[in-house]
């Protein structure tokens, strides 16, 4: 039997000696190789990690210890680690494993985690709940993969190293270092901090001082002493500066090194920060060569790595395509992405345009407020975020862009359903948010050819900020344009009802109207390419009269536009009913996309059925 087979939690792990936990990495790369390369998923990040994990899962015992993720896509080998290798298979399906952390799958899953820069913050607070409620248990907060160049990581440190609490922060390096180390004196420091010897006399010290008659105030004039001395004479990290233990910069691949590191920070009851230095895809020569590629890929070929085209143009590649064109035309427009180039459609705009495009990291609040800046300056900044991280961005949509009427235009890349990840990226609340910003236009294509027409329009023909919200993916079967600047299209006529709607899940609503049609049933199908305002005038002329209303959208509960709907009708027609069919008030759980449409009700099949309710019911 494999190593791997034997390991289901901390206790298989602690009676490992040092040849079988070389033994066990290997398992764990060739593991999630072979098993990713099946189902999808973040690849790069998880072979970075493979040896920090199960250091960590080595020294700590996360049943009862906290390891908060940041983000949690590099989470893979913990649940191999805790118990999940049988259910591997089903990663990130309906009904499986989530491909994050998720404390309703696992107990040693502390916190979900799915969005960066947070993790500091939510082991500060474990931390403080510890002394509250008189637990012992450790710490741990494991950052990397970009998350340290959100601004909250460093509000947490500064916090956390005033507080004195002891708990550990893990920094995964696998880019670039923090600080930069100066000289040969400044390594040999680092080098001394990390020797327990070193580490072991200071606490040694320190306990003897403590056992004599004014020990405590020698320790602390010797202590100040050699302070002033290395800040004099050496450099200082910045996490040093915030009241942190410094230790670092480690091997993350060597790993009894690793384990002997965490050994010496558990046992320091402070603040303390490792710096460990990985490298993304370690261990799998396509992913060493391409990280980014390999950072959340689909079903690739173990043995090559090469992964099979779909075809097709995506809404992100066209809007990346118009931005370009649009670029050529007027020096004044750039582009503002939060280190997700890629993902966004923007790596060519980047090449042809490399001073017009920002990427701010994952600082999404910094990259709002920075848009209007350049806005009230005469710049025309596109905001290119996925809609569940522009959430994050809300007061500075409100405070920087809506409340001066500034030209800003934000591609909401993601909207709607984006299937394997999950619940902390589904776009199903960024209308919700959205509309609430006066001055704001909410614009919703149901191609890519239309995506790039209110490109155009939002960038050329507007003065005040405009969101134009697209899904993941490409074209879903209608794939021609009829945005003509308003309001609403009506694909289709009918006596029985009126179906509005809008963006993508148009097709399921068009296909399911044909369906009903058969059994004799006619439906009236408005399309609203702008979603907020609503323009009542151009419902209206299409509206069925004394015939019931079917709102259907792509959106959580309460964070779409039946209401928005309901409230125009009893203005204009208080007799008519009004049903909808949205996600409801929960958030969705991963699985592919055309699952999640079956499960909530609102694929082909599932909208005839309502449709044909609603008529019955109005019959």
């Amino acid at each position: 039997m494999s190593i791997l087979g034997k390991i289901n939690d901390h206790a298989d792990l602690v009676s490992l000696n040092e040849e079988d936990q070389a033994k066990l990495c290997q398992e764990l790369r060739d593991f999630l190789i072979s098993h990713i390369s099946q189902t999808g998923g973040h690849l790069a990040s998880n072979l970075g990690v493979v040896e920090l994990t199960v250091a960590i899962e080595t020294v700590f015992d996360t049943n009862k210890d906290r390891l908060v993720f940041d983000v949690g896509h590099q989470s893979y080998v913990h649940k191999l680690l805790t118990g999940r290798q049988a259910d591997f298979d089903s990663l990130r399906q309906l009904g499986g494993i989530a491909g994050f952390p998720k404390p309703s799958e696992s107990i040693s899953d502390a916190f979900i985690a799915g969005h960066a820069s947070s993790s500091v913050s939510i082991a500060l607070g474990m931390a403080r709940a510890r002394k509250l409620t008189g637990n012992d248990y450790r710490v741990v907060a494991l950052v990397g993969d970009g998350a340290a160049t959100g601004g909250m990581v460093y509000e947490a440190l500064n916090d956390a190293g005033a507080s004195k609490e002891p708990l550990i922060v893990i920094l995964n390096d696998n880019e670039m270092s923090i600080d930069r180390n100066v000289g040969g004196f400044a390594r040999h420091l680092a080098k001394l901090r990390m020797k327990d010897r070193y580490l072991g006399m200071k606490d040694s010290y320190r306990k003897a001082l403590n056992k004599i008659p004014g020990g405590k105030g020698i320790y602390n004039i010797t202590s100040r002493i050699k302070n002033w001395l290395k800040r004099v004479f050496l450099p200082e990290t910045i996490f040093e500066h915030m009241g942190f233990d410094y230790l670092g910069p480690v091997d993350g691949h060597d790993l009894p090194e690793l384990i002997r590191i965490l050994r010496i920070a558990k046992d320091m009851h402070c603040p303390v920060l490792i710096h460990v230095l990985t490298q993304k895809g370690h261990g799998f020569a396509p992913a060493e060569v391409e990280p980014s590629r390999f950072h959340g890929i689909g079903k690739f070929d173990p043995e090559t790595g090469e992964t099979s085209s779909k075809g097709g143009k995506l809404f992100s590649a066209a809007f990346g395509e118009k931005l370009i064109e649009l670029a050529e035309k007027d020096p004044r427009i750039c582009a503002i992405t939060a280190a997700m180039p890629g993902g966004t459609g923007l790596v060519e705009f980047k090449e042809k345009y490399p001073t017009r495009l920002f990427d701010v990291g994952i600082a999404e609040e910094h990259a709002v407020s920075m848009a209007g800046g350049l806005a009230k300056q005469g710049a025309i900044p596109i905001v290119a975020l996925y809609s569940t991280f522009l959430q994050r961005a809300f007061d500075q949509m409100m405070q920087d862009i809506s409340m001066l009427k500034l030209h800003a235009v934000f591609a909401v890349d993601r909207a709607g359903l984006v299937g394997e990840d999950g619940e902390t990226h589904h776009g199903l609340f960024d209308i919700g948010f959205l509309r609430q910003a006066p001055e704001m236009k909410i614009l919703a294509p149901i191609s890519c050819l239309e995506l790039q027409d209110m490109l155009q329009w939002a960038v050329m023909c507007q003065n005040g900020p405009v969101a134009i919200r697209y899904p993941r993916g490409g074209d879903r079967g209608y794939s021609d344009s009829d945005w003509d600047c308003s309001a609403a299209k009506c694909h289709r006529k009918g006596g029985d009802l009126t179906i509005i709607t809008h963006g993508i899940i148009t097709n399921h609503v068009l296909s399911a109207a044909e369906a009903v049609s058969k059994s004799g049933i006619e439906a009236t199908v408005i399309r609203l390419m702008q979603v907020y305002p609503i323009d009542a005038e151009s419902i209206h002329a299409h509206i069925v009269p004394e015939k019931p209303v079917l709102v259907i959208e792509e959106a959580a509960a309460s964070a779409g536009i039946h209401e928005m709907i309901a409230a125009l009708l009893v203005n204009y027609r208080p007799q008519m009913k009004l049903s909808w069919l949205d996600f409801g008030a929960e958030y969705v759980t991963h699985g592919s996309i055309d699952d999640l449409y079956h499960k909530h009700g609102l694929d082909v099949n599932a909208i005839a059925e309502k449709i044909m309710e609603v008529t019955r019911h109005e019959n």
